[in-house]
């Protein structure tokens, strides 16, 4: 692999942004300088910004692509490929691609089939297979109130890369859907369910968490350290959700839904993640919390780009700009999903480390990503 040298580059660090230039090789950085340099060959980046490959903990994005419309299913690799391309052309290096485990088969209103497996394995064979332009692990978002949770879970082991594994509960009048009007606009929306339906659906979601949520939940705790993945909650909202979690060993919170949730977890030191599209929308298209809230507190460590691989730049850029503090906004994208998931070759620039990086200008407030290195070799 041939030397790539970035000159006259504005580089982000964990803690400030100098002028310089820096050269990549075998896939790893080799050299920062501060300064323009006079090296021959190297690439004028005319003051662009160089920051770190952003690293995606929880994206939905996949689904969009494995089932387009409702009814209709995608090509599993080639739903794969089209995703992969699009968080590279995003600036996304490393993504941990979140599977649904916990199927609904009965609901005659609205399933939820089975799909994490076959999923997983034609990841891992892609992988293998240098098919893909960045890194992919597996997030297995497990919901707890569904019929084949743990039947499914069984079906994954330490050679699939599973690093998270998410604790769901999406029964509604709690949690995400405290408010029930938003989960049933959520589902005549996207579904065009009718309100019969929705009720008979909500009746049968409560049903199966009075079956199977203790027990389901006990089950995934189990299964997360038997793969030692990281544990996560999910729409934590009461200060009794908070000290659950703890209580089970989190320490990485998915999209609190409340202020005071937020608080309560950042006093037992456990990482918050947001959601991106909440940042630039300017608020949660479900009604809870604002990022910018958490924001304002202090209180937000990570963002996601949830279901829109685009918002992940466009957010973190505008928290920088807002804040004045480009290296903190950054870090929330890059630095902070690492040290959260155990990934310390990555998410720094800094010599040794994976020559993941995104060469972006900034023009009225918007990042223009330029170049997408993963590995040393240009992918967008």
């Amino acid at each position: 692999m041939a030397d790539v040298i970035l000159n006259n580059v504005n580089i982000v660090t964990e803690d400030e942004v100098f002028l310089g230039n820096i050269q990549l090789k075998d896939g790893l950085i080799k050299t920062i300088s501060k300064g323009i340099s006079s090296i021959p060959r190297s690439i004028d980046c005319n003051e662009d910004y160089l920051i770190p490959g952003l690293v995606e903990l929880h994206t939905d994005n996949l689904e969009r692509h494995l089932k387009p419309r409702p009814g209709v299913n995608w090509p599993i690799n080639n739903a794969l490929t089209a995703h992969d391309g699009e968080l590279a052309s995003a600036g996304i290096t490393t993504v941990f691609d979140a599977l649904r485990v916990g199927s609904i088969n009965r609901d005659g209103v609205h399933r939820y089939d089975k799909y994490a497996r076959q999923t997983a394995t034609s990841i891992n064979n892609l992988s293998k297979d240098n098919v893909f332009k960045i890194d992919h692990f597996i997030h297995l978002r497990a919901e707890i109130c569904s019929e084949n949770l743990i039947d499914e879970l069984e079906e994954f082991n330490t050679q699939d890369k599973v690093k998270i594994v998410s604790l769901m509960d999406h029964t509604p009048g709690q949690r995400q859907f405290r408010d029930v009007s938003q989960f049933k606009l959520y589902l005549s929306g996207k579904f065009a369910l009718s309100e019969s339906q929705i009720e008979k659906h909500f009746s049968y979601l409560k049903d199966l968490q009075k079956m199977y949520g203790n027990k389901h939940k006990t089950e995934t705790i189990k299964f997360s350290k038997k793969l030692n993945a990281v544990l996560a909650s999910h729409d934590d909202t009461t200060i009794s959700d908070v000290e659950e979690s703890c209580s089970q060993g989190i320490n990485l919170a998915e999209f609190p839904t409340t202020l005071e949730a937020a608080i309560k977890c950042r006093s037992n030191n456990m990482k918050v993640i947001m959601g991106a599209p909440n940042l630039v929308r300017g608020g949660s298209h479900s009604g809870n919390v604002s990022a910018q809230s958490l924001i304002d507190e202090d209180l937000l460590d990570i963002l996601s780009s949830d279901y829109v691989p685009s918002s992940l730049i466009m957010a973190s850029i505008m928290w920088g700009i807002k804040s004045n503090n480009l290296p903190k906004s950054i870090a929330s994208v890059t630095t902070n999903p690492c040290k959260a998931t155990g990934l310390n070759d990555r998410g720094i620039i800094k010599e040794g480390l994976k020559a993941d990086l995104v060469r972006l200008s900034i023009k009225n407030d918007l990042p223009i990503i330029r170049k997408v290195w993963a590995n040393g070799r240009e992918v967008a």
